[in-house]
């Protein structure tokens, strides 16, 4: 239903609620740029232009001083909660670097504490610095196969929730679930296409045969490429692309050649972050980052900040809310001083201004926590016994199957067979061939798994990490040289209510409560920020680390949507055949 009195202030028959005179619009819907005035009222853009018939004696007038003004920024696909930060935390740092909407898949909170939790997370959004539009998942959790989590999102809830008006499509319609048939999906399908919702993909690493039949499902677009020469298969068939870039995933210099050396015109190409950290954001930026840098690799600035606003919104269908500096838009403006060199002095969202040279204007205030966001942990005490990898007794050596972490794209995982000595029936981890225990505990009470495997690429000499942030199902992740340490970080996270340690001897060395779901807190990004480095550097000085952050690489350790593999409360997880693997290939 149209607002009758934005109405009657695009009309010039009302007076605004603000004007922004003296700056130079960047008109992303042509491509120009000139002098123009916004007029805004109830948190929306009435006119742009000469709006003299809308200026009144109460009319609030924020003069830009000759900057260029931009629509406020989108980040294309979004998991806020790996940032660990709640959406209210999450949402102060991101707007002060000029991102005023996400889409996100809230599906984190989603596994632990259902619809009522994203209900909760959503509604913390309103009034704030950026707003949230979600994306329902296709299924939750993510994981094939299917690993245990605290609710299970179906084909059942898709009856409720693509309805909310929150709701803007399917979210991560992974690949393997529409080539395999899996039935909740393609009927979660079907319903969002009775109800004019789109499918958003995730499909890594497909070949030529597998983008026809996930084009021809329907799948509108996808976030996950590792080439340009993959984006360019996607793109003749129809989907649009999001190119990635973050600390975890430094994808846009490649990526970006789809553009800058394939000759593709960008207005089907878009922007998004994926999963970041607060310590990521506050050391380069957020969205304006991945402006600059796409600036920097050779698309023109207006290519660069259509990318990150209104070819994302046309992406999302939300192109008549958000996206641009247009009657009827949402009041999302940014000042920027130099467009080459994108760098938000002024951020409005909603016509209010938010945050200024980098810093909010006001401190974010979180709600208040239901109980059921803080009560997720039905996992009792582990014993160290349980961490072990047993073979039969009489057996000298092993042959491991390994996890090996990327240095360098914590979304890649190679694998690796080991030869590890044998004790008493039980597989010794090996630091000196750089090979330790990793285990998963199911911490929802569904079962009782706890399976254990191998890893190389952490480094560690002693102790133990843990978290029990970790998609898609965040259970409890664990890393460490000894069984015993393993269990008291076990322990440790689940007497916290959820979080991430680092211990060695028994003894706590730094740690980070995850109270919300087990997944986020109501820290400042500042806050945030040095836990980060206390925990990685506890994991770097004191265990022996040599990664840059060991757990990030830790948080992704249980996602089987990326080759080659995962771990999850199921066991260790072959992504390529999608099958649960005995660590143990052979003994002698």
């Amino acid at each position: 239903m149209p607002n009758r009195r934005l109405l009657d202030v695009a009309y010039g028959r009302a007076h605004a609620d603000t004007i922004i005179d003296n700056g130079q619009l960047v008109n992303v819907i042509t491509g120009e740029i000139y002098p123009a005035s916004v007029a805004i009222a109830d948190g929306r853009i009435a006119a742009v232009g000469d709006v003299s018939a809308q200026r009144g004696p109460d009319t609030e007038i924020i003069d830009a001083e000759g900057r260029y003004l931009t629509p406020g920024l989108i980040d294309a696909h979004l998991h806020i909660e790996c940032s660990k930060l709640s959406v209210t935390m999450f949402s102060d740092l991101v707007s002060r670097y000029g991102t005023t909407s996400a889409i996100s898949g809230l599906d984190q909170i989603l596994v632990t504490n259902g619809i009522e939790g994203v209900k909760e997370f959503l509604a913390e959004t309103e009034g704030g610095s950026m707003r949230v539009w979600w994306g329902a998942p296709a299924k939750a959790p993510y994981t094939v196969p299917e690993s245990n989590v605290g609710y299970r999102f179906a084909v059942e809830d898709h009856e409720q929730v693509q309805h909310m008006p929150e709701c803007v499509g399917l979210w991560e319609t992974v690949q393997e679930m529409v080539e395999y048939g899996d039935e909740e999906v393609l009927t979660a399908m079907d319903m969002a296409e009775r109800n004019r919702l789109r499918a958003f993909g995730c499909a890594p690493l497909v070949d030529a045969r597998r983008v026809a039949g996930y084009a021809a499902s329907g799948v509108a677009l996808c976030h996950e490429s590792y080439s340009p020469e993959e984006e360019l298969e996607k793109i003749r068939n129809g989907i649009d692309i999001v190119i990635r870039e973050s600390v975890a995933a430094p994808m846009l210099r490649e990526n970006i050649k789809l553009i800058t050396e394939m000759g593709v015109p960008s207005d089907r190409v878009g922007f998004c972050t994926d999963d970041v950290t607060a310590t990521d954001i506050l050391g380069r930026g957020h969205l304006d980052y991945v402006v600059r840098l796409a600036v920097e690799c050779g698309v023109t600035p207006m290519q660069a900040i259509q990318m990150a606003t209104v070819n994302t919104a046309r992406m999302y269908r939300l192109d008549d809310k958000i996206g641009a500096i247009a009657p009827g838009r949402f009041a999302d403006i940014l000042f920027v001083d130099s467009l080459d060199d994108f760098r938000p002095q002024t951020v409005i969202t909603d016509g209010r201004v938010v945050a200024r040279d980098g810093r909010p204007v006001a401190d974010p205030v979180a709600p208040e926590r239901s109980e059921a966001l803080l009560s997720t942990f039905k996992l009792g005490e582990v014993a160290a016994d349980r961490l072990k990898v047993r073979v039969p007794e009489g057996a000298s050596a092993a042959e491991v199957q390994t996890i090996v972490l990327s240095k360098d794209v914590a979304f890649k995982r190679a694998g690796n067979r080991v030869e590890l000595a044998v004790a008493d029936g039980v597989v010794e981890p090996d630091p000196e061939q750089d090979t330790i225990l990793l285990a998963v505990a199911e911490r929802f009470g569904k079962t009782d798994n706890l399976p254990v495997a191998f890893v190389q690429g952490f480094g560690l000499r002693k102790g133990a990490i843990a978290t029990s942030a970790s998609p898609d199902d965040n259970n409890i992740v664990v890393a460490g040289v000894t069984s015993e340490d393993m269990a008291f970080a076990i322990n440790e996270v689940v007497r916290m209510g959820g979080g991430q340690v680092a211990v060695a001897d028994g003894e706590v060395l730094a740690a980070l409560p995850l109270p919300i779901g087990g997944v986020v807190a109501d820290l400042t990004a500042e806050q945030m920020a040095a836990k980060e480095e206390e925990l990685d550097g506890a994991a770097r000085e004191q265990l022996g680390s040599e990664l840059p952050s060991p757990f990030g690489q830790l948080l992704f350790l249980s996602i089987t949507a990326i080759p080659d593999w995962a771990m999850t409360d199921l066991g260790l997880i072959d992504c390529i055949d999608f099958t649960v693997v005995d660590p143990v290939l052979s003994t002698r």
